[in-house]
């Protein structure tokens, strides 16, 4: 029986090989019938094919006697197209913001800035747009304030339609980053039943039918009522979970959705927002992270800069004037490194510029954390061992008990963009900390990562939104999401 069983997986693995060797890699060939307005652009005018066919919305009409120029855009990159059409090609329903599927012949432009257009044989309206009740208008920059009233057409403006091109581009080159580092993705619960920063900062999850947890409750001896028999909450950080996958696969890392419930209206807080979280076994020291990060920034700052040129120099030409130095100061220069001791020194010094005098024991707010980036010629700034009051339990104890051997980054206009720790190793210390916060039970997991097969490790959490703010100058962070949540707004 088993040798027969041996002799049909042999055939069956025999055919999967011979499967495999007749399939080569797989490509998508561009034709002119689905090519991006991307693509088009950069056709060499001496190479032009036949016929082509472009797709997208229109951003602008310019009517002459005899002939119309319209401006295509699909979101495949900052520049539109031009579109060249003749009276007999015009049909009606032209219109600002209309989409079209226009198919002519591409040719040399004579116009400056471009090096194609497209004759039209043909424009067929798609959808039509009524400009007198549309929200957005032809040739007027739109208010950040007012475009995030209508999330549903703001990705239809330059400034959006850039940012969420270099959203993808930054998403690619952290992954890219990570995994030429040899750090495996690791998918956490968007659900989970711990609050890992212990603010209780949380969103509660249950079943919005009341029908649903009756029927659990009939199929369940626990009456809790509570759809998982234990509090559940949308998770503010996967960290606890990639310490779990850390303990058998050493470098992990996850990009995604975190919530806090905070009431809050800053420039640089959401109710839900991406975050960048890794961990590493065997490093064990603030000097790991700190080397980690920088790379990390850099090597990602660098690669959208070059990736995305065209939409960040948007943002840096319109946005954020003059932001272009900020950034060239952090890819050519080391970041600073102080001790929170000697941040305090210095804040204290200066304490006349400040409303909250800074303390020692006292977390850094935001006003003093821009002046320490400021004092340090607008290069970021890591700040080291915080005391161990202000760091939650999971941070390690330094040889001075009353710091933790936790990091912060903080880099201009946004302040603290990054924070770390090298996690507590020490079973007792960590039992100790726990049994104090009366948690023991609810992380008797926890403390098994500790009991079996135990190694030092750290990590850190970079907001992703954050980042971008920092890197476009971007003064509002609910301006670099797709769908910004926050206190008393949901919309969509």
């Amino acid at each position: 029986m088993a040798a027969s069983i041996w002799k049909t997986c042999q055939v069956c693995l025999c055919r999967s090989i011979q499967y495999s060797s007749r399939v080569g890699p797989i490509t998508r060939t561009i034709s002119s019938q689905n090519a991006s307005i991307s693509h088009l652009l950069r056709r060499d005018p001496k190479e032009m094919c036949d016929t082509v066919v472009a797709k997208g919305w229109i951003k602008s009409v310019r009517e002459q006697k005899h002939v119309m120029f319209l401006s295509l855009h699909d979101g495949s990159c900052i520049d539109s197209l031009q579109i060249v059409a003749k009276e007999h090609v015009c049909t009606d329903g032209i219109a600002f913001g209309c989409s079209v599927e226009v198919r002519g012949h591409l040719i040399p432009s004579k116009s400056k800035g471009q090096k194609v257009e497209l004759s039209a044989e043909e424009i067929k309206v798609i959808g039509p747009c009524d400009n007198e009740i549309y929200p957005l208008k032809a040739r007027t920059r739109h208010s950040a304030d007012y475009t995030r009233q209508i999330p549903h057409l703001r990705s239809r403006t330059n400034t959006f339609s850039s940012l969420l091109r270099i959203r993808n581009s930054a998403t690619q080159a952290v992954h890219a980053f990570f995994q030429e580092a040899g750090f495996l993705q690791v998918d956490t619960p968007i659900i989970t039943s711990n609050d890992c920063e212990g603010a209780g900062e949380t969103f509660t999850v249950q079943p919005a039918n009341p029908v649903v947890l009756e029927d659990v409750e009939k199929n369940s001896n626990d009456k809790s009522g509570l759809f998982f028999n234990v509090p559940a909450f949308l998770t503010v950080s996967g960290q606890l979970h990639l310490e779990i996958v850390a303990s058998s696969h050493q470098k992990v890392y996850t990009l995604g959705p975190t919530f806090r419930a905070e009431n809050s209206s800053s420039r640089r807080h959401l109710s839900e927002f991406y975050m960048l979280e890794v961990e590493e076994a065997f490093a064990d020291s603030v000097e790991d992270i700190m080397k980690l990060t920088e790379d990390c920034v850099k090597s990602v700052t660098h690669k959208v800069c070059n990736q995305s040129q065209d939409d960040v120099e948007l943002f840096h030409k319109h946005v954020s004037p003059g932001h272009k130095d900020v950034i060239d100061k952090l890819l050519g220069k080391p970041f600073t490194v102080l001790s929170y001791t000697d941040a305090i020194n210095i804040l204290e010094k200066h304490r006349k510029q400040f409303e909250f005098d800074p303390k020692w024991g006292c977390d850094l707010l935001k006003e003093h954390e821009k002046f320490l980036v400021s004092h340090c010629d607008n290069i970021p700034v890591f700040v080291v061992d915080y005391p161990a009051d202000i760091k939650p339990f999971y941070a390690k104890s330094n040889d001075d008990p009353s710091t933790v051997a936790a990091v912060d980054l903080l880099v201009p206009d946004v302040g603290e963009l990054v924070g770390g720790t090298v996690r507590e190793d020490r079973l007792d210390i960590l039992q100790q900390r726990l049994d104090d916060l009366k948690l023991t039970d609810s992380y008797q997991w926890y403390l098994d990562l500790r009991r079996f097969g135990n190694v030092p490790h750290s990590g850190f959490g970079l907001g992703f939104e954050r980042y971008l703010q920092f890197l476009l100058g971007v003064e509002h962070i609910r301006d670099v999401i797709p769908f910004p949540r926050y206190a008393h707004s949901c919309l969509l």
